[in-house]
């Protein structure tokens, strides 16, 4: 069984706040395939489902973020589940808003989710970063990851979580370059069609240009200009010639 963790706060006051992209992630995986309704355990809310051939366990901690391994603990233990074999989704400051990286093991970089994971745990678990952004300041960090998503956030955040959801199969494979190319194959700007505003047309020179080449008239009337600006260089040449004898 796969244990998979979306960091965050509880209550409706924090549903919406960057530092809950991991709350949101993981309903969006549940969501996707089918899991369970959530229930109480485990000091979270769990879901329990199939992804692919794969069980999964779900869990959203309800201890606060500080506290997440106290939930995190409580549930690896009682299930027996290893720490490569829990997967945890949080939120990620020092990636650009819509950025996503994935890894197992490593440091905390400063999140309290995960110190207080590995305090629980250890630190082979496997960690998957969404990025969120930094604010410019390490003083307006707390204030802005506790704070709700801007509207316009919208249209990179709900196509990476639909994509996050879609991808999960390899995530809980284990095979977490597939997981992330699935992810940037899904979010590539080829798959969606650019705004008007963004499609330049032709210039006209090149419009005319690749007009005459794919038509045999127009390669007649490219011939023929091109001879008249010939003689017309070669009778000026003469001409100068005559003038300074």
């Amino acid at each position: 069984m796969k244990l998979i963790v979306g960091l965050g706060n509880p209550g409706r006051k924090y549903e919406r706040h960057r530092h809950n992209v991991g709350f949101l992630a993981v309903d969006k995986i549940a969501e996707e395939h089918g899991f369970a309704p959530y229930r109480k355990r485990f000091r979270g809310l769990v879901s329990e489902g199939r992804i692919g051939g794969q069980r999964a366990l779900i869990l959203k901690p309800q201890t606060y973020m500080n506290e997440s391994g106290q939930s995190v603990g409580e549930a690896a233990r009682f299930l027996k589940i290893p720490e490569e074999d829990i997967i945890v989704l949080y939120d990620e400051i020092d990636l650009a808003p819509g950025k996503l990286k994935a890894k197992a093991g490593g440091g905390n970089a400063g999140h309290n989710g995960l110190r207080s994971i590995s305090a629980h745990l250890g630190n082979e678990y496997i960690r998957v970063r969404i990025g969120v952004g930094h604010p410019g300041r390490k003083d307006l960090v707390s204030g802005y990851v506790l704070h709700d998503f801007a509207k316009a956030d919208a249209e990179w955040l709900d196509p990476l979580l639909e994509a996050i959801a879609k991808a999960a199969r390899p995530l809980t494979s284990g095979d977490l370059a597939r997981f992330t190319a699935e992810v940037a194959r899904d979010l590539a700007p080829g798959d969606h069609p650019a705004p008007a505003s963004a499609k330049k047309p032709p210039s006209a020179p090149k419009a005319q240009k690749s007009a005459r080449s794919s038509h045999p008239a127009g390669e007649r009337i490219a011939k023929a200009q091109s001879a008249i600006a010939e003689n017309l260089k070669k009778w000026m040449a003469r001409r100068g010639g005559n003038d300074d004898g």
